[in-house]
């Protein structure tokens, strides 16, 4: 049995990271979970917003259902669980969260209910109401992304094989989505297809994370420069691979996540997520 917690990493860039050398890694782990039995906690996305940093992750309950919690910090060093802020009637997981037009927003995986659902934060952090569904289907890790005046979200449309990537564009955030003319933009690779964390600019390019599930679901994160998109989706693939099992015990089973933020200094520091087995 594999075993998902959350770390803090650091780097020059969004795809050279490493453990942050001030960070206690796990940073968050089950047993920080104070408001439900849990047995992990994984895909975690953050943001800061007055002055404190806010982290939205998946949080497996004992009961096999996904949730989404909340941790704060300072200093995106050291962490305090707050409380389940996202529950659904079905799984939820890949809390993709993001600031748009002085309002927060929020695009978790939510396979059950046929759609990707947006929520919007009322207020932000504690309480999201479910807003629009914006694609429908069955789409894991919807990662949503602004580029050239327009609307952009990535999926895997095979959830379960890991190996297909499709797109989908609109003008408009909360309707009018339609798949783009160049997807499926990945079919058939396990190592490249699955969304693996927030698409982050860097350089003058898009920077795409992905999964590779090859040997197994979640066995490293990869990274690729969109460098002619959207026209189409040639690619240059950055050093690999951005995070594996190398290393720390509590990851020594696989990473599958990440989400860098610059940083003022002009480095980076990102949240992770990493297995250990267990059993």
């Amino acid at each position: 049995m594999r075993v998902w917690s959350i770390g803090i990493y650091t780097g020059a860039s969004p795809h050279c990271l490493a453990p942050h050398p001030d960070a206690v890694n796990p940073v968050l782990t089950a047993a920080h979970v104070t408001d439900c039995p849990a047995t992990f906690v994984a895909d975690p996305f953050m943001l800061q917003a007055g002055g404190a940093w806010y982290m939205f992750f998946e949080l497996m309950a004992a009961s096999g259902i996904g949730a989404i919690g909340l941790a704060s910090s300072a200093d995106a060093l050291s962490w305090r669980y707050q409380r389940i802020v996202l529950q659904e009637p079905f799984h939820l997981s890949y809390p993709h969260v993001f600031e748009w037009g002085g309002e927060y927003f929020m695009t978790p995986e939510t396979l059950a209910a046929g759609a990707v659902r947006l929520y919007r934060a009322d207020p932000f952090p504690f309480r999201w109401t479910p807003v629009a569904d914006l694609v429908t289907g069955s789409l894991a890790d919807p990662s949503l992304f602004r580029h050239r005046d327009r609307w952009w979200l990535l999926a895997c449309g095979a959830p379960y094989a890991h190996d297909s990537l499709r797109l989908f564009e609109s003008r408009e955030l909360g309707r009018g989505w339609a798949e783009s003319a160049i997807s499926p933009l990945i079919e058939g690779d396990r190592r490249t297809a699955r969304p693996a964390g927030r698409v982050t600019e860097h350089q003058g390019n898009l920077i795409r994370f992905a999964q590779d599930c090859h040997p197994y679901y979640g066995a490293a994160v990869r990274a690729f420069a969109m460098e002619s998109f959207p026209e189409s989706l040639r690619e240059r693939e950055l050093p690999h691979p951005v995070l594996d099992s190398a290393g720390a015990e509590w990851s020594s089973a696989g990473m599958h996540h990440v989400d860098p933020h610059r940083q003022p200094d002009g480095g980076w520091i990102a949240c992770v997520d990493g297995a250990q087995r267990i059993g």
